[in-house]
């Protein structure tokens, strides 16, 4: 792993007259007040790249997308989970119920309790499952936070291995060293520069083509190894990797193999079933942009499913009735 010594801050971009491109667009009553731009890659089942737009080499941080080889990372130390608890391992959850319960068994079956999480205090992610919280009285919770499983599955793998639980997200402790390896071998590329991601967890930076490749290998891997075993758990509990409604849910639902998986500030990454891959990130951070590119990216790698036609578009709304959408532009 390396780290930038320039005096710019890693991963700006360079100042140049041209933009990136757009990705989406805000259409409000027939006008499009607003744009964002971005960059997104589409790999073939070989590997090699099917299209791109923008820059796909630039590092970027992917955030909470690279979590499903987090995860493997941790069964690669010893960690002992399948099915729902091994998906929440790799999830950014909605802080529902039977998330909360998720975690806390992980912990539990690791002889710890929540306060063994150094996962900030927050309220739940869902829109949904944030209301019911503050409803029954709900506060700012470490447990809450939506990295609280792969916090859970880290500790458990520590203890699987008697490491300490003290200095579980410091960047030189064995299981960090071992998330960073797992990430450049997945990734099939080095880090360029390494930060501290929301959940106080180290986050790594690197391209959106690695992005890509880091997802191919998740569904292209032999069967039981770490990252085939992520993948097989995020397929049959996709509830469990993002919530109820969610569009990775509803398109791990929706799209028969595929494994998708959000981070924060826009990221996304996508593999399907015969080894295709897709990545992208949206400059600006916006999240509500995520379904309608990825509908459109879909389409245009051959996917055809309905929950392409529920993804498409976010609604806008004035005066209470639909006025526009935000909708995909390439």
């Amino acid at each position: 792993m390396s780290g930038s010594s320039s005096g710019a801050i890693p991963g700006s971009a360079p100042a140049t007259p041209e933009a990136p491109p757009v990705l989406a667009e805000v259409v409000r009553s027939g006008f499009v007040e607003g744009r964002h731009r971005g960059a997104l890659v589409a790999l073939e089942a070989d590997g090699s790249v099917a299209f791109a737009l923008g820059d796909v080499t630039r590092p970027v941080f992917p955030r909470s997308s690279t979590k499903p080889a987090q995860a493997a990372a941790a069964l690669r130390a010893g960690l002992d989970l399948d099915g729902e608890l091994l998906a929440l391992a790799a999830a950014s959850h909605s802080g529902e119920p039977f998330h909360l319960d998720g975690v806390r068994k992980i912990l539990a079956g690791a002889g710890l309790d929540p306060s063994a999480l150094h996962t900030p205090p927050q309220p739940p992610l869902g829109e949904r499952a944030y209301e019911d919280y503050l409803r029954s009285g709900g506060r700012p919770d470490p447990l809450v936070m939506n990295c609280s499983g792969k916090h859970a599955a880290w500790l458990a793998a520590c203890v699987a291995n008697g490491w300490d639980t003290e200095t579980y997200l410091d960047p030189v402790h064995p299981l960090q060293q071992l998330v960073l390896r797992t990430i450049e071998e997945l990734a099939d590329e080095r880090i360029a520069h390494l930060g501290v991601d929301g959940c106080g967890a180290p986050v790594p930076a690197v391209s959106l083509t690695g992005l890509a490749r880091l997802f191919r290998s998740m569904v292209v891997a032999c069967t039981g190894t770490p990252q085939q075993r992520v993948a097989s758990a995020m397929r049959a509990h996709p509830e469990y990797v993002a919530g109820t409604g969610r569009v990775d849910t509803l398109l791990m639902r929706g799209v028969p193999g595929l494994v998708a998986k959000m981070g924060a500030e826009a990221v996304q990454g996508i593999a399907l079933a015969d080894g295709r891959a897709l990545a992208f990130k949206v400059e600006d951070g916006s999240v509500r942009t995520l379904g309608p590119i990825v509908a459109r990216a879909l389409r245009r790698m051959g996917v055809d499913a309905a929950v392409l036609d529920e993804i498409a578009e976010v609604e806008l709304t004035g005066g209470g009735r639909p006025v526009g959408a935000v909708r995909a532009a390439f």
